[in-house]
């Protein structure tokens, strides 16, 4: 078991891109998506439905993505809808936490750690993943609400109007903390995964060590997102274009009168109205053009075999048709989760790299080689070895230079 190395600053970002292009790391995510998307697949239709849609109308219109958004709805229908957000947002920051665990140990040279072994650590450090950024949401509200009642007794004659001049300094610091807190907020939603992945951490630690990065690491904080940032757009960018052409050159050659024709065309059509509906295609498309516009940018990569389709006359299917265009459907929808999965796979690896470089910079805690509960006796002996045997071949050249 040998170790990757690591150069400990923004250049390891770098490497995000091919360290996340894992089938074990995509298929944990894979599934955590489908979890958290069930929850809120179910949530969001219960909530529809009680805005007085039909299930058909919903699925016509939203496809397999119903959202609550544009709708007059009830205050119970909202709490549905959010509840199912809430659940498939949790999933994935335990999903998050699941590829940490197992980068750490591709860091330390154990390809053999299975997604197995990942869900029984996130089983057991779950209360972690998701109690963190609400610890510190619960801190901001507290002194919020501390704040409220400061301004209260500021209301009282007298007493109120002395002790504002008095006590203005500790609301100033006390605001600077609130505002800051918020930052930290954010950082514990991208964070958390890749604190409680590699350090092992409980709720508290990690709300610990989110602040300590934060103040600590402010400005690698932001370089290194940039960084990960574009490389998530460009890789994902890349993954789609793969994955259309490919989608694209399956049309082209079954399209074809000579082999399946207008017949697949149908099924196809009908699999991805449903997968892709005109409304999620037209937002992407928006957005997607709109950010192009802003960096100057007047295309994207060029589509060799575009899917096409048209869902503006999509015909009835029999019954067999019916069932193959559910079962593609299922089929498109997964190649569209791997996409997004190896989006979030890059979040995961890159994330975990920063906490590995600031815990080195910061604390020289080079969790490498830094003994985890997972760890075997033989395991810790190997690691212990190769860092003694790396040492050892830097005195000795020490020693050459020296004579």
């Amino acid at each position: 078991m040998i170790p990757l190395k690591l150069n400990y600053n923004y250049t390891d970002i770098f490497r995000t891109p091919r360290l996340a292009l894992s089938g074990k790391k995509i298929l944990f995510l894979i599934k955590g998506n489908l979890f958290g998307y069930i929850a809120y697949f179910i949530f969001s239709l219960i909530s529809l439905l009680s805005t007085g849609m039909s299930t058909k109308e919903i699925i016509s219109k939203y496809g397999l993505y119903p959202c609550l958004f544009g709708h007059q709805a009830e205050w119970f229908s909202w709490l549905f809808y959010f509840f199912g957000i809430f659940i498939w947002f949790f999933a994935l920051m335990l999903s998050l936490t699941g590829v940490c665990r197992i980068f750490l140990k591709q860091l330390k040279g154990n390809d053999f750690f299975s997604g197995k072994d990942a869900s029984k650590f996130v089983s057991k450090h779950r209360h972690a993943v998701v109690l963190s950024p609400i610890t510190i949401f619960l801190i901001i509200i507290f002194f919020l609400i501390l704040a409220s009642v400061f301004a209260l007794i500021g209301k009282i004659p007298v007493i109120g109007e002395l002790s504002l001049p008095i006590l203005y300094i500790f609301y100033f610091l006390g605001s600077i903390f609130t505002i800051l807190s918020a930052f930290v907020l954010f950082t514990s939603l991208v964070f958390t995964p890749s604190i409680v992945g590699l350090y092992e951490e409980d709720t508290m630690g990690s709300v610990f060590q989110t602040y300590s990065i934060s103040f600590g690491q402010t400005w690698r904080i932001l370089f290194y997102n940039i960084i990960l940032a574009v490389l998530i757009l460009i890789s994902i960018e890349i993954y789609s274009w793969i994955c259309l052409n490919s989608v694209g050159l399956i049309g082209y050659i079954f399209g074809q009168n000579v082999f399946m024709g207008d017949q697949f065309s149908i099924i196809h059509n009908h699999s991805l109205s449903i997968v892709f509906p005109n409304v999620i295609v037209d937002t992407l498309v928006y957005y997607k053009t709109l950010i192009l516009e802003k960096i100057n940018l007047n295309s994207g990569i060029p589509i060799l075999f575009s899917p096409s389709t048209n869902f503006t006359d999509l015909k009835e299917l029999s019954l067999i048709e019916t069932i193959s265009s559910i079962l593609l459907s299922i089929v498109y929808f997964t190649i569209a989760l791997s996409v997004f999965s190896y989006g979030l796979a890059m979040l995961a690896v890159g994330q975990s790299l920063m906490f590995v470089t600031f815990k080195k910079l910061s604390d020289d805690d080079d969790l490498i080689f830094r003994g985890d509960e997972d760890d075997d006796t033989d395991d810790l002996k190997l690691q212990n070895t190769y860092e003694s045997i790396s040492k050892t071949l830097t005195q000795d050249n020490l020693y050459e230079e020296e004579e």
